[in-house]
């Protein structure tokens, strides 16, 4: 089965260097938790891996399937079965659903998927993330709430049967009701593809429903403390300050996200 290796990945933005050496190795059907403060790293690693030219790796090594994934373009990791869900997916005025969904199931098939197929699968992933019945013919994110749109990330991830899943706070933005429904979604995609998972959350809930198979905290670029459940537990109870202080690590603190822009405003002038 695919396994993702990390060894000493070294990652910067611009000149600024965000990962300083990170180690990590997962396997199908696991299910790995990366924790820590915003700021420290966790986005930066899945972009990474991902292939976000933002991104620049300077150091260390990234193997799926035994293959190197830092040699590949974003759309052969794709077809190689990585799968990105966002924490801030992009809005695309006049691309519907379900042309981007099928473009995107046919890109990585041997053969077009047929017309039938493609409906019957996509009203499935539909109603088990009790979507409107009119997903398929709405813009990509376009319009969506933020709830929206992290299910239907996961409505692509479904679709998709990635073999490797990278989920950056894909429960930010959604209700109790609807972290019990997402969870259940990305649980029975798993039982159906044996998918390797990693799982960006700062939510103890949400965890609790995954019941990942490990943990891992990054602080200040590095992969500072593994475990399994017993760490996420607490962490909830007691927040970041223990580990700072046992691992004689700083963390970074975020001030601020910037505001994702979305892709139909990229082509209009700004005033100044």
């Amino acid at each position: 089965m695919p396994k993702l290796v990390i060894k000493n990945l070294h990652v910067k933005v611009e000149e600024k260097e965000i990962l300083k050496g990170v180690d990590l190795e997962i396997d199908a059907n696991e299910r790995h938790a990366l924790m820590g403060p915003n700021g420290n790293g966790k986005s930066t690693l899945l972009a990474a891996i991902m292939g976000n030219p933002k991104f620049t790796v300077t150091e260390g090594t990234v193997t799926y399937d035994g293959k190197d994934v830092l040699a590949m373009p974003v759309d052969e990791r794709s077809r190689l079965g990585i799968f990105l869900g966002m924490q801030y997916p992009s809005e695309v005025p006049g691309v519907t659903n379900s042309d981007f969904l099928r473009t995107a199931m046919n890109a990585r098939s041997e053969k077009p998927i047929s017309l039938f197929k493609f409906i019957k699968e996509m009203d499935r992933a539909i109603k088990e993330l009790h979507m409107k019945p009119d997903l398929a013919h709405r813009f990509l994110n376009d319009g969506f709430s933020g709830g929206e749109k992290k299910r239907n990330e996961i409505v692509q991830m479904m679709l998709l049967k990635p073999t490797l899943a990278m989920l950056d706070e894909i429960d930010s933005g959604l209700d109790v009701d609807a972290l019990r429904i997402v969870a259940d979604a990305i649980d029975q995609c798993q039982k159906e593809t044996d998918m390797g998972m990693i799982i960006v959350s700062h939510y103890a809930r949400f965890l609790d429903y995954l019941k990942p198979t490990h943990a891992h905290v990054l602080v200040d670029g590095r992969i500072v403390v593994s475990g399994g459940t017993e760490l996420i537990d607490r962490i909830d109870r007691e927040g970041y300050d223990w580990i700072e202080q046992e691992y004689h690590v700083k963390a970074h603190h975020e001030k601020e996200k910037e505001r994702p822009i979305s892709l139909g405003s990229c082509g209009a002038k700004r005033s100044r």
